[in-house]
């Protein structure tokens, strides 16, 4: 019993100090992220999709652009199996099918731009950065041409299956364009 008691104490004594240095730590990290995010548009969004990035990234514009894109390959990703399952079920008739086609190629589009951006931001050159910079901003900005195209196909169209995909496809393009903003920090900064 007054093991118990003794190991309770302790535990709750550790506990205790350990917490004003957690929290410390973590305002510090809600510092950068908060920081970084000041450019986004879904501040949130970024907020909390990035915020566990905030030890590593910090301060560097160029660790919270890749950081943003992976996030936002994560999301396509998710996104892409989700429009292929429902490519596979054929559930959608029509045109609502053809729909569903075209946006299993556009997100496939958007990926594989989304992939480069990240490849090239790995690859940070002084000397070629405008240029590097200029391409992941175009590939990002078709990305998000994509996403929306994919939505065209379903204007007027209302069920919940339409529902559904239209705002998982939606919140793709809230990623992507939380993405952009971070590249485009990082232009404005400079190599």
């Amino acid at each position: 019993m007054v093991c118990t008691r003794i190991m309770l104490v302790t535990f709750l004594l550790l506990s205790w100090l350990a917490a004003p240095s957690c929290s410390w730590g973590s305002r510090e990290g809600n510092s950068y992220v908060k920081d970084a995010c000041s450019v986004t548009r879904y501040q949130n969004l970024c907020i909390h999709s990035l915020s566990s990035f905030s030890n590593t990234a910090k301060r560097d514009p160029s660790k919270w652009a890749r950081a943003g894109i992976s996030v936002t390959i994560g999301v396509t990703k998710n996104t892409t199996r989700y429009l292929i399952a429902l490519k596979k079920k054929n559930t959608m008739k029509g045109r609502n099918r053809v729909a569903v086609l075209d946006c299993v190629e556009e997100f496939q589009d958007a990926l594989d731009n989304l992939h480069k951006s990240l490849g090239v931001l790995r690859h940070i050159s002084g000397e070629l950065f405008d240029a590097q910079m200029g391409d992941v901003t175009t590939w990002i900005s078709s990305a998000i041409t994509d996403e929306d195209t994919c939505l065209d196909g379903f204007e007027g169209q209302k069920g919940k299956a339409i529902k559904k995909l239209a705002s998982k496809v939606t919140k793709v393009g809230y990623f992507t364009s939380n993405a952009l903003a971070l590249v485009t920090k990082l232009a404005s900064a400079g190599p």
